[in-house]
């Protein structure tokens, strides 16, 4: 429900409104594939109230129609400097299928969850239109979908690689990662004349270049990457490019610019990142006038994804965890840009004033829930480091894991009128707050901030992400030992019977990802079932743009040592994966039994099924358990599945 409709009070969305604030002509119109919810979790809404706060008229068109006459994308007309587009807060393809491919029913992003108001890639599609009707204005793509698709990367949908997605819409520049200084920039350089071919240096961009600029050699400040046909002729060209990829966007410096050669005439160049915001940069960013509820557009719909981050705050940005299945810190980078405790203090305090608050802040998170302020003791050392990952295989020694920063924001916001509680909905890294450092004062601190955790910050039910239990897939995954969840689990159980309470510690777990066999989830399975959980947080991997594990996925090598990993990647091969989840179910024991008979580990069946069939009705029925239609396209961009064959040890009993 929204609670405002002056719609002074947002940025445009009709010319109507425009009018209304005294306008004649926006200087920038941004499309975005979300509704529009003027909010700081909402990318649309940050990057227009940016482009506001430094001076200029800016209007946005969420969820345009491109169906039918496309008065949507002509209602503002030319604007003074550019059009800009953004797909949405997520990946219109994830948005739009499940790790099966198919399609799902609803998107969280539009007014009553309904589906069908974006198109498969909206960057494309839109820059497309915008072309047509206007081209002789400037076009910039931005967000999460153009920021992972900026060089040569595979597409799991289409199963094919894909070049930049620059040279798949007719846009001018590419500003990927968190946009806020480069739009800024681009606006200001636009806004003195500058012709935008002209602007090709601009950090954190991409553009495409005649090859003829594109250096002869790899040096300190450019790296020249496997050009795109080359990666298409050959897998492994496309996994040791991504090595560079990666390193480069979690470099402190902002790194070497990278070029691509997309044929003989033209090339890709990515500009080196700017450095991390500091936290002033930041605090600018959360405490602009936002009016933190959904559009008077919107009035009497729900939008579901807004439902969920409502009364929560965030409280920084970037992740070090570098998951080799996740995509934070290939946007966001590694290195941690957090809020000031002031700043976060305003924001809770601007919770409570809304009218529909219970008293609960519902998550005082980010990206990782107990990364805030987190980072390098020195910052020399960060600058040469290249590791995507600070936690992985342990945590660096480098690393400040002091919770105490963190413990105080926690006290102080639950110290503020009208604060009932607040609780930490996103993921807990417990092999950050568990680690011992040697340093007494900063072990105490995260022994108490693990305590106050589950004693004054859970729901009822608290999420982390194990991920899986196998040792060898944890190593490709960069996670830690599943024997740290059993510490943290016997850490949990103790501190809620110690102080009464009744909680739920709910894990995560990942199937088919990279290296995983089906050996490894029948192992799961009886890991799972020793510990009396019965998994509800599961998800078959589903490779997406610039991940570690998509590399593995579409090469069959790890882009670090280029070894051979065995894979999952038919529906086959999947779902014997997925079924292990549900080894409580029922329908799945005949087919469990036959499938450990057939990989020769019969000794699992009596741990599983110890009594015979499971007792009572189904706890849990899977959305996808209907089986796929059709296996993996064998194209000749992708080459089919010869390389996923399963490895020796597919067989073979793990300890």
């Amino acid at each position: 429900m929204n609670y405002t409709r002056d719609t002074t009070l947002y940025l445009p969305t009709s010319v109507k409104e425009m009018k209304l604030l005294g306008w004649d002509r926006p200087d920038v119109v941004l499309f975005s594939g979300d509704a529009y919810v003027d909010h700081p979790s909402f990318g649309a809404a940050v990057i227009g109230r940016t482009l506001q706060a430094a001076g200029y008229k800016v209007a946005i068109v969420p969820q345009p129609n491109w169906k039918d006459d496309l008065r949507d994308f002509k209602k503002f007309g030319v604007p003074r400097l550019f059009f800009g587009i953004s797909a949405g807060a997520m990946d219109s393809m994830v948005n739009h299928y499940t790790a099966a491919r198919r399609r799902r029913s609803d998107d969280a992003y539009t007014p009553g969850g309904r589906h069908g108001a974006r198109p498969d890639y909206p960057t494309i599609v839109y820059s497309d239109i915008l072309a047509d009707l206007f081209p002789d204005s400037p076009i910039v793509i931005g967000g999460i979908e153009a920021s992972l698709r900026r060089l040569s990367h595979y597409d799991y949908w289409q199963d094919r690689l894909r070049p930049s997605i620059l040279s798949d819409t007719r846009a001018h520049i590419l500003l990927y990662g968190m946009g806020e200084k480069s739009i800024v920039e681009l606006a200001r350089r636009l806004d003195s004349g500058t012709p935008v071919g002209d602007i090709i240096d601009l950090p954190q961009s991409a553009v495409i270049r005649p090859a003829g600029e594109m250096p002869p050699a790899t040096t300190e400040t450019d790296i020249i990457l496997n050009s795109w046909p080359a990666c298409v002729a050959d897998r492994k060209k496309q996994s040791a490019n991504f090595r560079h990829i990666e390193q480069q966007s979690n470099r402190l410096d902002g790194g070497a610019t990278l070029w691509q050669a997309l044929d003989d005439r033209r090339a890709v160049k990515v500009n080196p990142m700017y450095p991390p915001m500091t936290t002033a940069e930041v605090d600018a960013t959360f405490d602009l006038p936002y009016t933190r509820l959904p559009h008077p557009r919107y009035y009497g719909k729900t939008i579901p994804a807004y439902e969920m981050i409502r009364h929560s705050v965030c409280l920084h940005r970037g992740c070090f965890g570098g998951c080799a299945f996740c995509t934070i810190s290939a946007h966001q980078g590694k290195f941690i840009a957090s809020r000031s405790k002031e700043s976060i203090m305003r924001e809770v305090k601007a919770v409570t004033r809304m009218p529909d608050f219970k008293g609960y802040i519902s998550d005082l998170g980010g990206p990782s829930a107990n990364m805030y302020s987190l980072g390098g003791k020195d910052k020399s050392i960060c600058a040469k480091c290249l590791r995507p990952t600070c936690l992985h295989p342990s945590p660096c020694p480098n690393l400040d894991t002091d919770h105490s920063r963190l413990l105080d924001i926690y006290r102080s916001a639950d110290a503020i009128p009208g604060i009932k509680k607040s609780f930490i909905g996103s993921g807990v890294r417990y092999d950050l707050s568990m680690h011992p450092t040697g340093d007494k004062r900063v072990d105490a601190a995260n022994r108490r901030y693990n305590e106050e955790l589950i004693t004054r910050h859970v729901s009822g039910r608290l999420k982390v992400a194990p991920e899986h239990t196998s040792p060898r897939v944890l190593k490709l995954m960069r996670k830690p030992s599943f024997e740290l969840f059993h510490k943290f689990r016997h850490l949990f159980d103790e501190v809620n019977t110690r102080t009464g309470l009744r909680q739920q510690l709910i894990p995560y777990f990942i199937s088919s990802h990279p290296g995983c066999t089906e050996e490894d989830m029948a192992e799961l399975a009886v890991e799972t079932k020793n510990l009396d959980i019965r998994l509800e947080q599961v998800q078959d991997f589903t490779p997406t743009p610039m991940t570690v594990a998509t590399e593995i996925y579409y090469s069959g090598v790890h882009p670090y040592t280029m070894e051979p990993v065995y894979t999952a990647v038919t529906a086959q091969e999947k779902l014997a994966q997925r079924q292990y989840f549900f080894w409580y179910d029922r329908a799945y024991r005949d087919p469990i039994i036959r499938s450990l008979r057939h990989i020769n580990r019969p000794d699992l069946i009596p741990r599983l099924f110890p009594g015979g069939a499971p007792k009572g009705p189904n706890r849990f029925t899977p959305a996808d358990r209907k089986p796929e239609s059709r296996n993996r396209a064998k194209t000749p961009a992708t080459g089919g599945d010869k390389r996923h064959k399963p490895h020796k040890s597919n067989n073979a009993r793990h300890s």
